[in-house]
């Protein structure tokens, strides 16, 4: 309907992974020469990036230009276990194995001979495991043991792993290094830039058959666009869509301020900015809840008829079940959590010169009284809540978590099993519970002791709950926030360079009263040994690995991040 108001003569903006709308900026175009590299070379290529950042166009790209000699295999569910695993590679390769009899060893041998056929007759062999992060540490190893099937001259199996950033968390693991060692190229795909975000949109707009100088989003909603989004393509493409339809119900040839507002509160799921006469038609949860196409075309018809006729329409919908997100700050609902890597650099700094944030004066916490006091029904309200708490400056423009990471503050959500791994997280926590009346709530803990938490409240104040009436309705469920240190994206073990080895070598020269670090940006085997001390005297386990629990207790240490309270009960 409003394609062809703008001269489109598709959908500019679908997430549906569509290679033609590939916007090739310099790092996609590296991330795509990784993985050409992984077809004509040998041992593992590992392509990561957070979700959204584009790896499965990437791949879908790949197999476009896969040269005719070579023969690929790709695992999708990489959750199976081991010897479905195998069944599936067998299967996409076309490598018959013996139904009746299927192990490990009869599906390694059947792979193993199709290879060795495939090679005589000149072919390459890909595998190539999307979502590679979930994949179980057995699974991993035989993957492994499968790059062993070789020739006196060269490989006869080519992988490709892609996943999010966990995956480098998983390598990095003592028990991986054989595998990790196999590497051979990696790449990490960060969000997009302010500039490579209005590049990325006019891409996707000339694509789309656009004509040039028709661009409907001015410089100015491109900034607005860029901050909301924080960079990620897919978030860039479900506001861009909202945007042209509400331009469209609007009858205006380009996006401006009320047009963006309403696109992102439709995005974001709240309300307060449609029109009274509307909301009173809807169930806010309705609106916070619904997703996907339907929700489009649902607003655009609103937008059509308001603007129109103004006549107010009747809708009938049945709300489906709300889901809380895994590590973002109210995701767009058909988005799936985003954690984005910090795109601009941020210059070496000590808690001395730049604290993480100013807290909010602490309070004696006063004991409880109804448990209404403390909880709150929003998880969106109980994050906010939390990070102005810490102190930071945080816009209603846009979700906190993604604005954050400007300042390399990391979003976290974990599953805790005690109050014991709370104390270990020690951050300030929103944590998600089940009250006895089977509805879900949301509180910040901001000290803990052996019998009570102390909680902030919505109203701002803190008061004392014991843990007996938190711990049967907790779930489990986490949110904390830390910065990281400065070009920090993957676990750091002996021989590897990066920012993060500068900046923990000049916390180690503080703590040690040094005058000079022990190394720069080189992960030298003294500064192995620095962090095996650090981590025993830490009550870490010392295996001399730079990953974000080591980060986080280095933060805890130079007062970098807040902490909960230790309470005396």
């Amino acid at each position: 309907m409003y394609h062809n108001y703008f001269g489109l003569q598709e959908q500019a903006f679908s997430i549906a992974v569509n290679p033609r709308y590939l916007y090739m900026s310099q790092q996609h175009k590296e991330a795509l020469a990784h993985l050409l590299y992984g077809v004509k070379g040998g041992g593992f290529v590992l392509l990561s990036g957070e979700v959204g950042t584009g790896k499965t166009t990437i791949v879908k790209c790949l197999l476009e230009q896969l040269p005719e000699n070579t023969d690929i295999a790709i695992v999708l569910n990489p959750m199976a276990d081991v010897t479905d695993m195998l069944c599936t590679i067998c299967e996409e390769l076309g490598a018959g194995y013996i139904s009746d009899s299927i192990n490990v060893k009869e599906l390694t041998d059947a792979l193993h001979g199709y290879l060795l056929r495939n090679h005589t007759k000149g072919h390459n062999t890909v595998l190539l495991i999307d979502e590679a992060q979930l994949l179980s540490a057995e699974a991993l190893e035989q993957i492994r043991l499968l790059t062993n099937l070789e020739t006196n001259t060269q490989k006869l199996l080519q992988i490709i792993l892609v996943g999010q950033p966990e995956l480098n968390e998983l390598l990095a693991q003592p028990r991986m290094r054989q595998l990790s060692q196999r590497i051979t190229a990696r790449f990490h795909l960060i969000p997009l830039t302010l500039e490579e975000t209005q590049a990325y949109i006019n891409h996707r707009l000339e694509v789309a058959g656009m004509a040039e100088g028709r661009n409907p989003y001015p410089p100015a909603i491109v900034r607005k666009i860029h901050q909301f989004t924080g960079g990620i393509p897919r978030l860039i493409n479900i506001v861009c869509e909202r945007m042209l339809i509400g331009a469209y119900g609007h009858n205006k040839p380009v996006v401006d301020q009320q047009i963006f507002d309403l696109a992102r509160k439709e995005v974001s799921g709240t309300t307060e900015h449609l029109p009274d006469k509307l909301i009173n038609k809807f169930d806010r949860k309705i609106l916070a809840a619904a997703g996907g196409a339907a929700l489009v075309v649902l607003l655009g018809l609103i937008w059509l008829i308001v603007a129109g006729t103004g006549s107010e329409p009747e809708i009938k919908a049945t709300a489906p079940t709300e889901t809380a997100p895994a590590t973002e700050l109210a995701p767009p609902p058909t988005s799936t959590s985003p954690q984005p890597a910090s795109t601009t650099p941020q210059p070496t700094s000590t808690p001395q010169t730049q604290p993480a944030a100013t807290p909010a004066p602490a309070q004696p916490g006063r004991k409880y009284g109804d448990s209404r006091d403390y909880r709150s029904d929003s998880y969106e309200l109980a994050q906010y809540n939390l990070l102005t708490r810490l102190g930071f400056e945080v816009s209603s423009e846009t979700y906190p978590c993604w604005e954050l990471t400007r300042d390399r503050i990391q979003c976290k959500t974990v599953t805790l099993d005690t109050w014991e791994a709370l104390q270990e997280v020690n951050r300030p926590s929103v944590l998600t519970l089940t009250t006895p009346e089977r509805f879900t709530s949301h509180i910040i803990v901001t000290g803990l002791g052996r019998r009570m938490a102390e909680v902030l409240t919505p109203s701002g104040e803190t008061i004392q709950v014991p843990l007996s009436e938190l711990g049967p309705m907790w779930t489990g469920k986490s949110f904390y926030v830390w910065r990281r240190p400065e070009g920090f994206s993957e676990t750091l073990t002996t021989g590897m360079n990066s920012p993060t080895i500068r900046w923990l070598a000049e916390q180690f020269a503080i703590l040690d009263e040094r005058d000079r670090p022990l190394t720069d940006t080189n992960f030298s085997s003294k500064m192995r040994e620095r962090v095996r001390i650090f981590q025993r005297n830490q009550g870490l386990k010392d295996d001399g690995i730079v990953g974000e629990q080591t980060l986080m207790k280095v933060n805890e240490v130079m007062g970098i991040d807040q902490t909960l309270r230790l309470l005396e009960d």
